[in-house]
């Protein structure tokens, strides 16, 4: 861990075998997971993935940028997938060796900078919503933590990445939790607890192994990702304010765009509204 303590922050290693493993076909076909793309990604581009919502563990984003088990290579070739992740999940021996199996990099602003500066041909997703919205997830609740997450948008600016909507459609029915609305006492103890530690601690349950009424296994439940067209972005390595803006604002109109041309297909009703805060 000492002598490859920088790996995360340097692309970590791809391992063709380790995302490839049968057993992350059976773990898909569990719920089962589904890759969907609507528009090609050119290899000759970078792009930064916007995934949302971020759920309680992200496992449409796991599978399709982690594993190759929703065929992610073969409906982009040529591109190599990252994912984000906190860079505490690389602090802990041998859980951080799979992490680095799988393609997945520290959340530090160094670490998504060396993969945009190292080549062309690499798409980094990030679950934009954080700890925050992982509280959010209920079944029913199409809410995101959106409106002040504009780093990515600068960062897309600086380097000259395409940035890339993309939503995972069942994602929030994988687990339940206890009522935590805004404004009740354990909502207000989660964010106190965020605040201080810098992760949620989302009380949630799912099934067991032998029965379905309660445990940590999550729902059997349709998780489809929608991969959705890239918006161009051309660099600017001082981008002010006023274009941070812009930018973001296009980004979450299509994003909202992609949400309802989509939801009717995955089992959101059609008065369901994306409400980003």
């Amino acid at each position: 861990m000492i002598y490859d303590r920088k790996t995360p922050c340097r692309g970590s290693r791809h391992s063709k075998f380790w995302r490839s493993l049968t057993l992350w076909h059976h773990f898909a076909n569990y719920f089962p997971l589904k890759l969907v793309k609507t528009a090609e990604l050119d290899p000759k581009n970078n792009y930064i993935v916007g995934s949302h919502p971020h759920g309680v563990l992200s496992i449409g984003a796991f599978g399709s940028f982690c594993t190759e088990a929703t065929g992610f290579s073969e409906n982009f070739p040529g591109i190599t997938p990252y994912q984000v992740t906190l860079h505490g999940q690389f602090q802990f021996p041998f859980r951080r060796e799979l992490s680095v199996l799988c393609g997945a990099i520290s959340s530090e602003k160094e670490s998504i900078e060396y993969v945009l500066k190292k080549a062309k041909g690499n798409a980094i997703s990030i679950v934009l919503g954080g700890a925050e919205e992982a509280l959010d997830c209920h079944p029913d609740n199409y809410d995101l933590r959106l409106s002040t997450r504009k780093g990515f948008v600068k960062l897309a600016l600086k380097h000259g990445a395409h940035l890339v909507p993309m939503y995972n459609f069942g994602e929030n029915k994988t687990y339940d939790q206890l009522d935590n609305r805004r404004g009740t006492r354990l909502r207000n103890f989660q964010t106190t607890f965020k605040r201080y530690f810098g992760f949620s601690a989302p009380i949630f349950f799912g099934r067991g192994i032998f029965q379905y009424s309660v445990g940590l296994i999550p729902y059997r439940t349709p998780i489809t990702t929608v991969v959705g067209k890239p918006i161009a972005v051309k660099q600017n390595s001082t981008p002010t304010q006023e274009e941070i803006d812009i930018l973001h604002s296009e980004y979450c109109k299509q994003l909202i765009q992609l949400f309802d041309e989509n939801k009717t297909k995955y089992g959101i009703p059609e008065n369901a509204n994306l409400n980003i805060y």
